[in-house]
């Protein structure tokens, strides 16, 4: 049993893994998790924690670090780290070339791993280098391939149906350790079933969240995306949600800009609970579903216009873990 010591308190942090293991079939995963300022383009890192996993998914290294972000460092209540606690800790440009040795050849594995991607590519790409990843692995994505029989994409979720403890919610390294134990017998499983594993291409980032002029006239935005046909939502529609309340089956969401969970997988859970994924924002619309709320995207600009709810994508997330049936049914 090995032990850190914790950001938040300087107690000791329990690590149950060796911390050096010799690999024996190439260079394997690396089970990567980020705390960060916010979800958005310009947000910042503010600590990292990666688990080094050999190709049977055994641990050969941990490490983590606090990275000072030069600036707010965003929810304190739900990461802890405070600008007292950062104003010490290397800025990422000193920090880049280690995590890089820790990725460098690997398959980058992580918890909605979009988002941890993004955010990683980001800080390389200001400190003008990329990020020595080819390939990820989201583990929600995995967890949905292998029908694990989950009430949500949570990562608290996947801990309990793996028998994972976590000590520490929202420290990296614990969700890393937490994410390393989970995709241990995730991969055993996949394997053993002859699943594929969903690889995805790494595409280094190259939006840093700065100001770009608007899209000309009859040009397609970056952010375009072709829409799936999907089948029609079998509930009517109740109406629209209610601040304090829950969601209802047949309730219609839109969804604009960028998310931090993939947009498939966040429209594919919201299908599964029952509601119905609009593909525009009208008066009939239940919810506008953004982290951006003062955008002008087409759809937030309908919502204003007709006083559309609005919640981020955290919230919705939440709601989504209690989706209430329509009365209808």
């Amino acid at each position: 049993m090995h032990a850190i010591q914790s950001p938040w308190d300087g107690s000791a942090l329990p690590v149950p893994f060796p911390a050096q293991r010799t690999e024996e079939h190439g260079p394997g995963f690396a089970v990567v998790d980020v705390e960060t300022t916010g979800l958005g383009r310009s947000d910042r890192v503010i600590s990292a924690g990666v688990y080094q996993l050999d190709q049977h998914g055994e641990v050969t290294d941990h490490w983590y670090t606090l990275v000072n972000p030069e600036r707010d460092p965003g929810p304190v209540w739900i990461h802890g780290l405070t600008s007292a606690v950062l104003a010490g800790a290397p800025t990422f440009p000193e920090i880049a070339a280690e995590l890089a040795a820790r990725l460098d050849g690997r398959v980058m594995v992580a918890h909605n791993a979009l988002f941890d991607w993004n955010m990683i590519s980001r800080e390389y790409a200001r400190a003008g280098l990329r990020a020595p990843v080819e390939q990820r692995i989201c583990t929600m994505v995995l967890a949905r391939d292998l029908a694990l029989p989950l009430p949500n994409g949570k990562l608290s979720s996947l801990a309990e149906y793996f028998g994972v403890q976590q000590r520490q919610a929202h420290n990296a390294l614990d969700d890393a350790r937490v994410l390393a134990e989970i995709f241990r017998p995730s991969l055993r499983m996949a394997r053993t079933a002859g699943l594929p594993l969903p690889l995805t291409a790494c595409v280094a980032v190259t939006d840093l969240g700065e100001e770009t002029p608007a899209p000309q006239r009859g040009s397609w935005s970056s952010s375009y995306r072709p829409g799936r046909k999907r089948p029609p939502c079998p509930y009517p529609n109740p109406g629209r949600w209610v601040d304090g309340r829950p969601l209802m089956q047949g309730m219609r969401v839109a969804i604009t800009g960028d998310t931090a969970t993939e947009r498939e997988l966040l429209e594919d859970r919201a299908i599964e609970a029952g509601l119905h994924i609009a593909s525009s924002v009208s008066r009939l619309t239940s919810l506008l579903v953004t982290n951006e709320p003062g955008s002008w995207s087409g759809k937030a600009r309908k919502a204003r216009e007709h006083g559309t709810p609005v919640v981020g994508e955290d919230a919705f997330l939440q709601l989504l873990r209690e989706v209430v049936p329509h009365p209808g049914v």
